[in-house]
């Protein structure tokens, strides 16, 4: 009990949370400032997390049980004298009531919050330059958003290289029937060029709802590989080569967008951010165990990304 009060006393010194808000035009969106022991101003990053219901911490409802990966990160940032945000994005957790209806949900809301939030903190005196750090779907809506402030420097964690409707695509073809898969991209084709299917097949009824669409389409005309060239800051790409959701080819699509980033491909790394087996079946326990820590060297790369940027 002297040891585990002691390394608890320990954190506490090393950083602090706190509690920030940001009001946007459909409600309150929710986060929390990891702040490291010290005056100051330090470099701050800004953690998005993936697709879905992922909440600040890289949670989700979906999966029993926590991973914590994304509130693990930004711990270990703070102990080596670099803050972060991280937050829930609209129509999740906390930040549940400022979700508008499905029919009036954009990709680009994400987006402006991402650059709302780049706005506050730069008026906040205890912060320095600014790093936008983005995992899964969360790199894209990032490095959209790091065009646009403009941020500092740009990491992309377990990032897409495709567009989603071609990553869309790919996933349902070994699940479906030749005949609904005909039927996917043709629809996937038409929301692709902007225009919604009013009554789509009943087989991809659940997929491609008429008030779900508008979303797809203002997601599915982002490709990653190109927003990553349209970057004028120093950017980094990580990627885990255990991942079974995103690929290394994926992060070589980007670097192939934007060939002055520099790649890191973490041995071992799952898209949970942990040491976890190439085998899925393997990675299952990883996805809700909050007692195994993030890669040590994803950690490493982030910090020695951010104190070069910090540097400049």
């Amino acid at each position: 009990m002297k040891h585990l009060l002691f390394a608890v006393l320990a954190n506490a010194i090393l950083f602090a949370a706190e509690p920030v808000t940001l009001e946007t035009p459909t409600g309150t969106v929710y986060g929390t400032l990891e702040l490291p022991s010290g005056g100051g101003p330090f470099p701050v990053v800004v953690i998005h997390s993936g697709s879905g219901p992922t909440d600040r911490d890289g949670n989700t409802p979906a999966l029993p049980g926590k991973n914590d990966s994304l509130k693990m990160l930004a711990e270990a940032m703070a102990g080596q004298g670099i803050a972060s945000l991280r937050y829930d994005k609209r129509g999740i957790a906390a930040s549940a009531k400022a979700g508008p209806k499905e029919e009036d949900l954009r990709f680009d809301n994400y987006i402006d919050d991402a650059v709302a939030w780049g706005h506050q903190l730069r008026k906040d005196k205890r912060f320095g330059k600014l790093i936008y750090l983005g995992h899964s779907e969360g790199a894209l809506i990032l490095c959209v958003a790091a065009q646009k402030l403009p941020a500092d420097g740009f990491i992309s964690v377990a990032g897409a290289g495709r567009p989603a409707g071609a990553i869309l695509v790919e996933q349902l073809r070994p699940q479906v029937p030749p005949d609904v898969m005909r039927q996917v991209e043709l629809v996937v084709d038409s929301l692709k060029q902007g225009n919604t299917v009013p009554n789509p097949p009943e087989a991809l009824a659940a997929l491609f709802r008429p008030s779900v669409q508008p979303y797809l389409i203002s997601w599915f005309r982002y490709d990653p590989a190109v927003e990553m060239g349209k970057l004028n800051m120093p950017s980094l790409i990580l990627q885990g080569d255990t991942d079974v959701q995103v690929s290394i080819t994926d992060a070589r699509l980007l670097k192939g967008g934007q060939r002055a980033a520099s790649l890191a491909i973490v041995n071992g790394m799952n898209h949970v951010l942990k040491l976890a087996p190439a085998d899925p079946r393997q990675q299952a326990a990883s996805y809700s165990d909050p007692s195994l820590p993030v890669v040590p060297k994803l950690v490493t790369e982030v910090v020695a990304f951010v104190q070069s940027v910090a540097r400049q």
